[in-house]
């Protein structure tokens, strides 16, 4: 790596005896040597300082300068990626130290600062007009290279869906994939920046993640080798939206991706994660953008599609169903005899003898063969049958199918795309409303910052998820002049995953925060809850989402008479949509805490929320809790607004 010589650009060194400087020689033979053209070195730094280059924006884009109160610093944390040791924190050492490290020798030109820094020098060299002849290395020929044998024509923006099962993907993740001439896009290189995790439990990853305890790296592979990357692909919906940089655009990008590879920066869950750090790629594309400098304190994937798009990047958009999705379309078209045949042929079963079950017809045998292969390819990814019981089976399947004409049976292909992620509700959310708790009236207000609740409008979401961070609620009794605090979810996570014939997830969720529970004063007492648990959901998308769990509850707090209360219980509930955006709510749970405070908690609640355009809703509850010995109605309106 090219450093600021410590000789400055024009200072020679000391008088040193010759044998001792062929000895440093045979040593360090490939270290870099110091600048050679000391005066046109200086005259450049002295034409960057006039210019202030070091205050360019285009400048803090390459180098991820960013204000902080304290002055500027670069959110990139490898020392790696900076050639002054003062780099960091300081833009005019940043680009003088890049200007001097032009000017050193290296033996392998791709150790250079041409090459290791490519977008810095086309901008620097733009900016103060370098003769090329006057540095060792005028280009980076191993870029170049690539340009001419790739020809990169396109840029994607992916957003794989959210999938809760997985801890790294709840939010969703963005990437961009770079179209290259005569290949197809499953074959156009992706760049993506992940942390870089084996971490498989979500509450280790979500805190982790939270406080930047991991590495994160941009990565640059095929396209295909990324999807396969993800081990929940399967189950992901994704959706390409085409942006419309210009070819030296592109070459801009490319550019500062060559620079950021093998470079590391701390990996924050809402800060500076895959979203944010695509932005500095595509300002670096195109300087007029203004994306990074419009981030306030996190990011969702989501929302950074918005952005992108209000932007005037995205041209249109694409959608590229999972198998899961294929596997559940194709199981529809189906009698429960064609899915049962189906699943004998996955299993091995004589095509034959398969497809004689029910007595199917020609259209419902060759929707029959494609949910079979559909879901034979399901199992191989899983690794649930080896790679030579896999080829036999398949090929047997696609024998089987060929052998039933050309004509197409419920193909994956007819799957009508859902409404895009970026056209439902945005994450954050301000409601505002009024209800009675027993006989007091009250006013309330809750604010929301992430990110999608059961009762939300599903469009562009995952039915049956909800993904909450830090909702609070403040509530006003005026009888009593009281404002209270009336709850706080710290975290509330609830994946209903619905099970049939071909899948059998386990439905789960984990809520933790502040709570108010009944206490013998007749009053109500903030204590903090932890509430895990796992069931089985059935149903969903045509009818309603049936739902049971077995839970467990915790509850701490100073009004608790032992301090806690710890027990057990169970919840079921059914979630049903009428119209498309009139959603309905009902359900019970019964936990009984028999350790610490032992009391019974009964709950019943009806919920319903009606959408009046994505970004508004009005939602109403009335709800019957029994805690022990107290019982208490409470019926509540709000109107939302999501922003």
């Amino acid at each position: 790596m090219g450093i600021e010589s410590a000789w400055g650009c024009g200072v020679a060194p000391p008088r040193i005896p010759m044998l001792f400087l062929v000895a440093l020689w045979c040593v360090f033979s490939a270290a870099p040597s110091p600048a050679q053209d000391s005066p046109y070195c200086e005259e450049l730094l002295a034409s960057a300082a006039e210019q202030k280059l070091h205050e360019d924006r285009y400048w803090h884009i390459l180098v991820h300068y960013q204000s902080r109160p304290f002055g500027i610093e670069s959110l990139i944390d490898d020392p790696m990626f900076f050639l002054s040791p003062v780099g960091k924190t300081d833009p005019e050492a940043e680009i003088r130290a890049t200007i001097r490290a032009f000017f050193e020798h290296h033996g392998d030109e791709n150790d250079s600062a041409v090459c290791r820094f490519p977008a810095r020098f086309e901008w620097i060299s733009e900016r103060l007009d370098i003769d090329p002849d006057r540095i060792p290395f005028p280009a980076c020929r191993s870029f170049e290279n690539f340009m001419e044998t790739a020809r990169p024509s396109s840029v994607t923006l992916v957003f794989p869906m959210a999938h809760l099962n997985s801890p790294a993907s709840m939010f969703g993740h963005t990437l961009l994939t770079v179209d290259t001439a005569d290949r197809t896009s499953l074959l156009a290189y992706s760049i993506s920046y992940s942390a870089v995790t084996n971490e498989t439990f979500g509450p280790f990853f979500a805190f982790k993640g939270l406080f930047g305890l991991y590495p994160g790296y941009f990565a640059v592979l095929p396209y295909y080798a990324k999807l396969e990357q993800y081990s929940d692909v399967d189950h992901r919906d994704i959706w390409e939206y085409r942006l419309n940089l210009t070819a030296p655009e592109i070459r801009r990008m490319l550019l500062h991706v060559r620079e950021l590879e093998s470079i590391a920066s701390d990996y924050y869950f809402f800060q500076e994660n895959c979203s944010y750090l695509l932005y500095f790629l595509l300002e670096a594309a195109r300087p007029s953008l203004e994306l990074s400098d419009r981030f306030h304190w996190w990011l969702i994937p989501l929302d950074s599609i918005r952005v992108i798009e209000e932007q005037g990047l995205i041209t249109g958009a694409s959608y590229r169903p999972s198998r899961t999705t294929k596997i559940t379309f194709l199981s529809s078209n189906l009698s429960e005899p064609g899915k049962t045949a189906a699943l004998a042929m996955a299993d091995g079963m004589p095509h034959g003898d398969a497809l004689k079950l029910g007595g199917l017809s020609d259209q419902e045998k060759k929707t029959t063969c494609e949910l079979a292969g559909e879901y034979l390819q399901y199992l191989y990814s899983k690794r649930r049958v080896s790679e030579e019981t896999y080829q036999e089976r398949f090929l047997a399947i696609l024998t089987a199918r060929s052998r039933l004409g050309t004509a197409p049976g419920a193909a994956p292909d007819g799957i009508a795309p859902p409404v895009q992620p970026d056209r439902g509700h945005r994450s954050n959310r301000l409601a505002i409303g009024a209800g009675v708790r027993g006989d007091d009236a009250f006013a309330e207000i809750r604010i929301r910052p992430a990110y999608h609740h059961l009762m939300d409008l599903d469009h562009g979401y995952v039915e049956g998820a909800q993904l909450v961070f830090a909702d609070a609620a403040l509530r006003y009794y005026h009888e009593d002049n009281r404002l209270l605090l009336e709850s706080l979810d710290v975290i509330d996570i609830v994946s209903l995953s619905p099970r049939d014939r071909f899948f059998r997830p386990v439905s789960w969720k984990l809520d933790t925060g502040l709570v108010r529970v009944d206490r013998d004063d007749d009053d109500s007492h903030l204590v903090y809850q932890i509430n895990p648990g796992g069931g089985l959901a059935f149903g969903g998308t045509q009818g309603g989402l049936f739902y049971g769990m077995l839970e467990t509850g915790l509850n701490l707090g100073g009004a608790l008479e032992k301090g806690y209360a710890a027990g057990a219980g169970g919840s079921a509930g059914i979630i049903g949509v009428v119209g498309g955006s009139w959603k309905i709510h009902a359900r019970i749970r019964d936990v009984y805490y028999g350790l610490g405070d032992s009391y019974n908690l009964f709950e019943a609640c009806l919920q319903q929320s009606f959408a009046i355009s994505p970004g508004q809703s009005v939602q109403a509850d009335v709800s019957r809790r029994r805690t022990g010995d107290f019982a208490r109605t409470e019926f509540r309106i709000l109107w939302s607004l999501f922003f």
